[in-house]
């Protein structure tokens, strides 16, 4: 999701601001601090301008790879 925001040259503070939350808002899901529940998370996607599906992609993918590296 940073990579995305970053990519779309949005800072946490533009996105918040077009999300309508404070900037801690960003600060706390980007830092796992807390989750985005679905419906946030196809929001976010929407104002980045990013595929959800895809970001949804790369995410399995790097599970993938954690748990393969883990049994290995």
């Amino acid at each position: 999701m940073i990579a995305a925001r970053k990519k779309a040259k949005l800072t946490q503070e533009s996105l918040a601001k077009s999300l309508q939350k404070p900037q801690s808002f960003v600060a706390k899901y980007e830092n796992g601090e807390r989750r985005l529940d679905v419906v946030e998370f196809l929001i976010v996607t929407r104002v980045i301008g990013v595929d959800p599906c895809a970001i949804l992609r790369d995410i399995d993918r790097q599970i993938s790879e954690y748990f393969y590296e883990e049994r290995s």
